[in-house]
């Protein structure tokens, strides 16, 4: 059996991977090979996945929905010549009598019907919780989108209800069960995202605050991020003088961590014990420490997020915890996305206009029982429970590659 995994971004490389090392336990004749649509495929090569073929990061680092500077920076970076070489080798693929998982948005999933091989679709994109909630629309809903009826537009759903489709996972139950009124093959497993990350989270001691800071992924705009989190942080030690101070910063292992040292040094943070991947920071009764390991930790023992970052934000909130956001200057996180957001995570979500305000948002969300029982709630519902990777695995089995749907080819 041959399986060839379409995606498109560093979160959609590591729902894929959770997905394969399940599918390699339960089939052992599997033949496995993986394409990143964007970006170089760093999670695949770790766990010495082999590419299908030449991978090329861009410009932008995958958002060329957003048009204008990003689309023209990647297309004069070769994306349309990237973009050529990978639908032939998809084609290829299929002529061979290989399989398609696509992990992601519409991109794979294109690339997996052009194939004209038999596929399926983790959907890690969208959810209805942008447009609705369980009882109604959502007031930023237009009228256009309440009468396409779905976050996923017509031409989605038309890829998704192809007869060679054998399998949509969507990211959530309400977005499952919208998809299912378009007998589409859509089904309720959960998000592979929450995978390794829902533990038991520790309640706050009285006295003390744990602040987890998510600045994102891709440079430079981390970096930029970062520079408005640390004035997020003072807003907090102003807001919050007698309480012991606790700041763990996750920085993506793929970044360089003395840009971010640095920064912090200029805003009066000494520099203390340091190891591999693990920086220690003080300032009178509060600690800063940034790491590019144990984040799950940090994700279990914080207590509410300063967060601009996408995958990261959702796994917390995730937990049932809280998180406190602000737009940046892109091009990831942007006024636009933060927005969206905050809509697709709901009352766990908490966006102010500017990193000043953070202080002011943080002390009426912890000091609000009855909030935080919804965002414990409203969490666990949004984002899953784990073990979706295993489930979704279990599913592919029996249908994309099962005996009678491979004996076709």
């Amino acid at each position: 059996m041959k399986l060839l995994v379409l995606s498109n971004g560093h979160g959609e490389d590591i729902i894929a991977i959770r997905i394969i090392e399940r599918l390699q336990q339960d089939i052992s004749e599997l033949e496995l090979a993986a394409l990143p649509i964007v970006g170089q495929g760093y999670a695949y090569k770790k766990l010495n996945i082999p590419l299908a073929g030449r991978v090329q990061q861009m410009p932008s680092g995958g958002f060329i929905y957003m048009g204008g500077k990003p689309l023209l920076q990647d297309l004069r970076g070769g994306l349309l010549k990237l973009s050529i070489e990978q639908l032939k080798l998809v084609r290829q693929w299929g002529k061979s009598g290989g399989a398609i998982l696509a992990v992601g948005d519409i991109v794979p999933l294109l690339f997996a019907w052009l194939s004209k091989a038999n596929y399926a679709f983790v959907g890690t994109a969208k959810s209805e919780y942008y447009l609705r909630n369980e009882t109604h629309w959502l007031p930023q809903t237009s009228w256009i989108e309440r009468k396409i009826g779905s976050v996923y537009l017509p031409w989605e759903r038309w890829l998704m209800s192809r007869s060679r489709c054998q399998g949509v996972f969507p990211r959530d139950s309400l977005t499952t069960e919208i998809l299912q009124q378009w007998s589409i093959p859509a089904y309720d497993l959960g998000n592979p995202m929450m995978d390794g990350i829902t533990t038991k989270s520790e309640s706050r001691a009285s006295g003390q605050l744990n602040v987890l800071l998510l600045p994102g992924s891709r440079m430079p705009e981390a970096i930029r991020n970062w520079q408005k989190i640390l004035v997020a942080v003072w807003s907090v030690i102003k807001m919050f003088s007698q309480e012991e101070l606790t700041f763990s910063t996750a920085i993506a292992p793929a970044l360089d961590l003395k840009p971010f040292i640095i920064h912090a040094v200029t805003q009066g943070w000494r520099v203390g014990a340091s190891y591999p991947q693990i920086v220690t920071l003080s300032q009178n009764n509060r600690t800063l420490v940034l790491t590019q390991e144990r984040n799950q930790h940090f994700f279990k023992q914080t207590d509410i997020a300063i967060a601009m970052a996408g995958t990261a934000t959702e796994q917390f909130v995730g937990l049932g915890k809280p998180a406190v956001i602000f737009p940046g200057e892109g091009p990831q996180f942007t006024y636009a996305f933060a927005e969206a957001q905050s809509r697709l995570l709901g009352c766990s979500i908490v966006m102010v206009p500017s990193p000043d305000r953070v202080g002011g948002a943080i002390a009426d969300i912890i000091n609000d029982e009855q909030l935080l029982k919804q965002i414990a709630i409203n969490g666990k519902r949004r984002m899953g429970e784990t073990g979706a990777a295993a489930r979704i695995a279990t599913c592919l089995g029996k249908t994309l590659l099962s005996t009678e749907n491979y004996s076709q080819f």
